[in-house]
Order: structure tokens, then C-alpha cells, then sequence
């Protein structure tokens, strides 16, 4: 039997507004049961947006263009997306999601977890929050 062997990332980013398409997204059914399938969870509709920058974000941008993820598989007329677990906070888990679609922002961490991460933490646009990424 193979032994994976997984990298912990520690990143810190900024909270900021997202597009506000995410909870509409979160709620399509083939969405809720692939996250739940995958990521063992169903998302709170919305995500938990980061801007991120840095060399600690290249960096890890570098690990998670190299491992494949967790892949969630689109309906026809959607894009795949790559997934990684994270814990935000240090307290609450979920799931950093990167779209596979032309033009998705570089400095984009879009968070999806089981709770409303900006209410469970009382954060505003412009706090920062730490992130660990499992790799």
C-alpha cells in the first residue's frame, strides 16, 4: 500500500467581498452532492472569500498546481473545479475551491464550509485571516 504524503500550508489573507454567485452555486443539487461525496460535508450556500498575495502564496499556489486535488465533476454546461481541505480560523474546516473556468482571479481563495465562516468568526472585509491548506 502506497503512503501519501501530505504538506500542511499556513497562509494568511485578507477578507473581502465576493461576486455574491456563490450561494447560488453552492445550492445547485449536483454541487451539494459532490461536496458532500467528496468533502463529506454540504456547503452553507455562499463562500468565504480571501485576497491573497506573497511569496507564501506563490509558494503555495506552486504545491496545489502540482497535486491533483480533490476534483469535483460538473454538469454538463458547468466547469470542473480542484478542491483542497482547509481549516480557516484554526478552528473551522471546509474546502478551498478553484475553479477551472479562463480567467479566475490568481489571488482568489474561495472557501466553502458547512457554516457561515464570516459570521462564525465576526470578520469584516479587510480582516486578516489565517488558513492552513492540506497539500
Amino acid at each position: 500500500m502506497a503512503v501519501t504524503e501530505t504538506e500542511t500550508l499556513l497562509l494568511v489573507g485578507e477578507a473581502c467581498s465576493g461576486l455574491g454567485e456563490g450561494a447560488s452555486f453552492t445550492a445547485l443539487e449536483w454541487v451539494r452532492r459532490e461536496f458532500l461525496a467528496k468533502l463529506g460535508f454540504e456547503p452553507y450556500p455562499g463562500t468565504f472569500n480571501l485576497h491573497m498575495s506573497g511569496q507564501a502564496w506563490d509558494e503555495a499556489k506552486r504545491c496545489m498546481a502540482r497535486e491533483s486535488g480533490i476534483a469535483i465533476t460538473p454538469e454538463p454546461g458547468f466547469c470542473a473545479a480542484k478542491c483542497f481541505h482547509v481549516v480557516v480560523g484554526g478552528c473551522i474546516t471546509g474546502a478551498v475551491v478553484f475553479p477551472e473556468v479562463a480567467g479566475y482571479p490568481p489571488d482568489k481563495f474561495e472557501v466553502i464550509s458547512a457554516v457561515p465562516v464570516r459570521q462564525a468568526l465576526g470578520v469584516a472585509d479587510g480582516d486578516k485571516v489565517a488558513v492552513s491548506v492540506v497539500c
